[in-house]
Protein backbone atom coordinates (compact mmCIF):
# COMPACT_ATOMS: atom_id res chain seq x y z
CA UNK A 1 0.00 0.00 0.00
CA UNK A 2 1.23 3.44 -1.15
CA UNK A 3 0.91 5.95 2.23
CA UNK A 4 2.03 9.60 2.73
CA UNK A 5 2.78 10.76 6.06
CA UNK A 6 1.58 13.99 6.55
CA UNK A 7 2.91 15.70 9.92
CA UNK A 8 3.44 19.75 11.40
CA UNK A 9 6.50 20.84 12.06
CA UNK A 10 6.28 20.10 16.16
CA UNK A 11 7.14 16.40 14.15
CA UNK A 12 11.39 16.56 14.62
CA UNK A 13 12.79 14.23 11.91
CA UNK A 14 16.40 13.79 10.74
CA UNK A 15 17.04 14.43 6.68
CA UNK A 16 17.21 10.69 6.13
CA UNK A 17 13.82 9.96 8.27
CA UNK A 18 11.87 12.98 5.94
CA UNK A 19 13.14 10.82 2.79
CA UNK A 20 12.73 7.05 4.16
CA UNK A 21 9.27 7.73 5.69
CA UNK A 22 8.13 9.96 2.93
CA UNK A 23 6.72 12.51 5.54
CA UNK A 24 5.65 15.97 4.09
CA UNK A 25 5.90 18.33 6.86
CA UNK A 26 3.31 21.76 7.27
CA UNK A 27 5.25 24.25 8.90
CA UNK A 28 4.01 26.42 11.38
CA UNK A 29 4.54 30.08 11.74
CA UNK A 30 6.59 31.12 14.56
CA UNK A 31 6.36 35.37 15.69
CA UNK A 32 8.95 37.30 17.98
CA UNK A 33 7.47 40.46 17.59
CA UNK A 34 6.78 41.80 14.34
CA UNK A 35 9.29 39.33 12.71
CA UNK A 36 8.11 35.95 11.41
CA UNK A 37 9.39 32.83 10.91
CA UNK A 38 8.70 29.62 8.68
CA UNK A 39 9.18 26.69 10.58
CA UNK A 40 10.60 24.68 7.74
CA UNK A 41 13.90 23.35 6.50
CA UNK A 42 14.90 26.66 5.15
CA UNK A 43 14.38 28.12 9.17
CA UNK A 44 17.77 28.64 10.79
CA UNK A 45 17.25 27.01 14.38
CA UNK A 46 20.34 28.66 15.76
CA UNK A 47 20.06 32.33 14.78
CA UNK A 48 16.12 31.59 15.73
CA UNK A 49 17.02 30.55 19.18
CA UNK A 50 19.35 33.63 19.39
CA UNK A 51 16.69 35.65 18.16
CA UNK A 52 14.35 34.57 20.57
CA UNK A 53 16.68 34.87 23.51
CA UNK A 54 16.50 38.35 23.03
CA UNK A 55 12.99 39.29 21.70
CA UNK A 56 11.77 40.91 25.17
CA UNK A 57 7.85 40.05 24.09
CA UNK A 58 6.48 36.03 24.18
CA UNK A 59 7.28 34.04 20.52
CA UNK A 60 3.41 33.52 19.12
CA UNK A 61 3.02 30.34 16.90
CA UNK A 62 0.18 29.67 14.44
CA UNK A 63 -0.68 26.28 13.05
CA UNK A 64 -0.66 25.93 9.92
CA UNK A 65 -4.28 26.84 8.25
CA UNK A 66 -6.70 24.17 6.70
CA UNK A 67 -5.20 25.41 2.75
CA UNK A 68 -1.98 24.26 3.65
CA UNK A 69 -2.56 20.57 4.96
CA UNK A 70 -5.19 20.61 2.21
CA UNK A 71 -1.96 20.41 -0.60
CA UNK A 72 -0.48 18.34 1.84
CA UNK A 73 -3.46 15.60 1.22
CA UNK A 74 -2.99 15.83 -3.17
CA UNK A 75 -1.66 12.52 -4.56
CA UNK A 76 -2.82 9.07 -4.98
CA UNK A 77 -1.57 7.68 -1.85
CA UNK A 78 -3.36 7.17 1.38
CA UNK A 79 -2.71 10.10 4.09
CA UNK A 80 -1.83 9.42 7.46
CA UNK A 81 -1.49 12.82 9.52
CA UNK A 82 0.27 13.29 13.02
CA UNK A 83 -0.16 16.44 15.02
CA UNK A 84 0.65 18.19 17.97
CA UNK A 85 -1.25 17.71 20.78
CA UNK A 86 -5.18 19.14 20.27
CA UNK A 87 -4.59 20.28 23.60
CA UNK A 88 -2.00 22.63 23.17
CA UNK A 89 -2.26 23.85 19.59
CA UNK A 90 -4.97 24.31 16.73
CA UNK A 91 -2.83 21.82 14.38
CA UNK A 92 -5.54 18.88 15.01
CA UNK A 93 -8.38 20.28 14.30
CA UNK A 94 -6.85 22.68 11.19
CA UNK A 95 -5.47 19.40 9.74
CA UNK A 96 -9.31 17.60 10.46
CA UNK A 97 -11.12 20.14 9.22
CA UNK A 98 -8.62 20.04 5.87
CA UNK A 99 -9.54 16.15 5.47
CA UNK A 100 -13.49 17.26 5.47
CA UNK A 101 -13.14 19.96 2.82
CA UNK A 102 -10.84 18.02 1.23
CA UNK A 103 -12.84 14.60 0.79
CA UNK A 104 -15.99 16.92 -0.61
CA UNK A 105 -14.35 18.89 -2.49
CA UNK A 106 -11.67 17.77 -4.36
CA UNK A 107 -11.59 13.65 -3.91
CA UNK A 108 -12.65 10.76 -1.63
CA UNK A 109 -9.47 8.91 -0.19
CA UNK A 110 -8.13 7.79 2.79
CA UNK A 111 -6.92 10.94 5.01
CA UNK A 112 -6.99 9.65 8.91
CA UNK A 113 -5.53 12.57 11.23
CA UNK A 114 -3.67 11.55 14.45
CA UNK A 115 -3.78 13.52 17.46
CA UNK A 116 -0.57 12.39 18.95
CA UNK A 117 -1.20 13.51 22.51
CA UNK A 118 2.51 14.78 22.59
CA UNK A 119 4.88 16.89 20.79
CA UNK A 120 9.04 16.81 19.43
CA UNK A 121 10.09 13.30 19.51
CA UNK A 122 6.67 11.98 20.69
CA UNK A 123 5.36 12.76 16.87
CA UNK A 124 8.59 11.31 15.44
CA UNK A 125 7.83 8.06 17.00
CA UNK A 126 4.11 8.20 15.39
CA UNK A 127 4.94 8.71 12.20
CA UNK A 128 7.93 5.78 12.60
CA UNK A 129 5.20 3.62 13.74
CA UNK A 130 2.83 4.34 10.51
CA UNK A 131 5.61 3.53 8.57
CA UNK A 132 6.55 0.74 10.17
CA UNK A 133 3.09 -0.84 9.75
CA UNK A 134 2.78 0.10 6.53
CA UNK A 135 5.28 -1.57 5.35
CA UNK A 136 4.15 -4.87 7.09
CA UNK A 137 1.16 -4.71 4.50
CA UNK A 138 -1.31 -4.00 7.34
CA UNK A 139 -4.36 -2.38 5.33
CA UNK A 140 -5.85 1.65 6.20
CA UNK A 141 -8.14 0.56 9.92
CA UNK A 142 -6.01 -1.67 10.93
CA UNK A 143 -2.62 0.97 11.15
CA UNK A 144 -5.36 3.10 12.88
CA UNK A 145 -6.16 0.71 15.37
CA UNK A 146 -2.67 -0.08 15.95
CA UNK A 147 -0.75 3.36 16.00
CA UNK A 148 -3.75 4.95 18.32
CA UNK A 149 -2.94 2.13 20.59
CA UNK A 150 0.79 2.61 20.37
CA UNK A 151 0.01 6.55 21.05
CA UNK A 152 -2.16 5.84 24.47
CA UNK A 153 0.92 3.64 25.82
CA UNK A 154 3.42 6.19 24.28
CA UNK A 155 5.33 8.18 27.32
CA UNK A 156 6.87 11.72 26.42
CA UNK A 157 9.22 13.67 29.21
CA UNK A 158 10.90 16.88 29.09
CA UNK A 159 14.35 18.56 30.72
CA UNK A 160 14.32 22.33 30.19
CA UNK A 161 17.55 24.53 31.19
CA UNK A 162 15.65 27.35 31.66
CA UNK A 163 11.86 28.64 32.79
CA UNK A 164 12.32 32.36 30.70
CA UNK A 165 10.36 31.42 27.61
CA UNK A 166 7.45 28.96 29.14
CA UNK A 167 6.78 32.32 30.89
CA UNK A 168 7.35 34.70 28.32
CA UNK A 169 4.86 32.62 26.16
CA UNK A 170 2.10 32.56 29.02
CA UNK A 171 2.49 28.82 30.52
CA UNK A 172 3.99 29.22 33.46
CA UNK A 173 3.46 32.97 35.57
CA UNK A 174 6.97 35.11 35.43
CA UNK A 175 7.67 34.93 39.37
CA UNK A 176 7.73 30.89 39.51
CA UNK A 177 10.17 31.43 36.58
CA UNK A 178 12.00 33.89 38.03
CA UNK A 179 12.27 31.63 41.25
CA UNK A 180 12.71 28.48 39.60
CA UNK A 181 16.19 30.07 38.13
CA UNK A 182 17.42 31.94 41.51
CA UNK A 183 17.47 28.65 43.39
CA UNK A 184 18.25 26.76 40.14
CA UNK A 185 14.92 24.64 40.19
CA UNK A 186 14.82 22.06 37.33
CA UNK A 187 11.54 20.67 36.78
CA UNK A 188 10.99 17.66 35.01
CA UNK A 189 7.67 17.93 33.10
CA UNK A 190 5.38 15.22 30.98
CA UNK A 191 2.92 14.48 28.79
CA UNK A 192 -0.78 13.35 30.77
CA UNK A 193 -2.99 10.94 29.05
CA UNK A 194 -5.28 13.44 27.49
CA UNK A 195 -2.18 15.48 25.67
CA UNK A 196 -1.68 18.40 28.64
CA UNK A 197 1.46 19.24 30.37
CA UNK A 198 1.99 17.85 33.62
CA UNK A 199 4.73 18.48 36.67
CA UNK A 200 6.46 15.51 37.48
CA UNK A 201 8.68 16.46 39.74
CA UNK A 202 10.82 19.53 40.97
CA UNK A 203 14.77 19.08 41.45
CA UNK A 204 17.37 21.43 43.02
CA UNK A 205 20.35 22.02 40.69
CA UNK A 206 20.68 20.20 36.96
CA UNK A 207 23.08 17.46 37.81
CA UNK A 208 20.20 15.75 40.19
CA UNK A 209 17.54 16.36 37.30
CA UNK A 210 19.37 14.88 34.58
CA UNK A 211 19.60 11.82 37.03
CA UNK A 212 16.58 11.90 38.03
CA UNK A 213 15.47 12.40 34.38
CA UNK A 214 16.89 8.93 33.72
CA UNK A 215 15.53 7.25 36.24
CA UNK A 216 12.00 8.40 35.65
CA UNK A 217 12.28 5.92 32.35
CA UNK A 218 12.34 3.23 34.39
CA UNK A 219 10.01 3.65 37.00
CA UNK A 220 7.37 5.04 34.31
CA UNK A 221 8.33 2.76 31.38
CA UNK A 222 7.76 -0.95 30.88
CA UNK A 223 9.00 -3.25 27.54
CA UNK A 224 11.64 -0.94 27.04
CA UNK A 225 13.27 -3.60 25.54
CA UNK A 226 10.30 -3.29 22.65
CA UNK A 227 10.32 0.26 22.88
CA UNK A 228 12.49 2.86 20.76
CA UNK A 229 13.42 6.01 22.86
CA UNK A 230 13.54 8.85 21.26
CA UNK A 231 15.64 12.19 22.33
CA UNK A 232 14.59 15.29 20.79
CA UNK A 233 17.54 18.23 21.86
CA UNK A 234 17.41 22.01 21.38
CA UNK A 235 20.97 22.76 20.84
CA UNK A 236 22.67 20.58 22.93
CA UNK A 237 23.73 17.61 20.70
CA UNK A 238 26.27 17.02 23.46
CA UNK A 239 23.86 16.50 26.25
CA UNK A 240 21.63 14.67 24.19
CA UNK A 241 24.43 12.15 23.48
CA UNK A 242 25.72 11.88 27.03
CA UNK A 243 21.95 11.32 27.97
CA UNK A 244 21.61 8.35 25.84
CA UNK A 245 25.45 6.76 27.00
CA UNK A 246 23.54 7.20 30.42
CA UNK A 247 20.74 5.63 29.28
CA UNK A 248 22.14 2.36 27.79
CA UNK A 249 24.30 1.79 30.58
CA UNK A 250 20.80 1.16 32.83
CA UNK A 251 17.83 0.04 30.21
CA UNK A 252 17.96 -1.64 26.93
CA UNK A 253 15.72 -0.28 24.13
CA UNK A 254 14.92 -1.78 20.93
CA UNK A 255 16.81 1.45 19.35
CA UNK A 256 17.48 5.06 20.65
CA UNK A 257 17.71 7.49 17.79
CA UNK A 258 18.81 11.48 18.71
CA UNK A 259 16.63 14.41 16.73
CA UNK A 260 17.51 17.80 17.10
CA UNK A 261 14.73 20.22 17.24
CA UNK A 262 12.64 22.42 14.43
CA UNK A 263 11.34 25.92 15.40
CA UNK A 264 8.31 25.30 17.02
CA UNK A 265 9.88 22.48 19.08
CA UNK A 266 12.73 25.03 20.22
CA UNK A 267 10.38 27.66 20.74
CA UNK A 268 9.26 25.49 23.77
CA UNK A 269 11.95 23.72 24.88
CA UNK A 270 14.55 26.81 24.48
CA UNK A 271 17.98 26.66 24.45
CA UNK A 272 19.68 23.47 26.20
CA UNK A 273 15.86 21.76 26.46
CA UNK A 274 15.64 17.87 26.51
CA UNK A 275 12.36 15.76 25.22
CA UNK A 276 11.96 12.31 25.39
CA UNK A 277 9.29 9.85 24.13
CA UNK A 278 9.61 5.66 24.23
Amino acid sequence: MDIKIVADSSCDLTKDMKKELNVDIAPLILQLGEKKYIDDENLDVKQYIKDMGECPTAPKTACPSPEEYMKKYEGKESVFVVTLSSKLSGSYNSAVLAKNLFIEEVADKFIHVFDSLSASAGETLVALKIHELSKMNFKEMEIVEKVSNYIKEMKTFFLLESLEHLAKAGRLTPIIAKIANMFSIKPIMGATDEGTIRLVEKTRGYKKAFKRFIEIIGEEGSNLEEKILAIAHCNCLDRALRFKEEVLKKYKFKDIIILEMAGLSSTYADDGGLVIAF
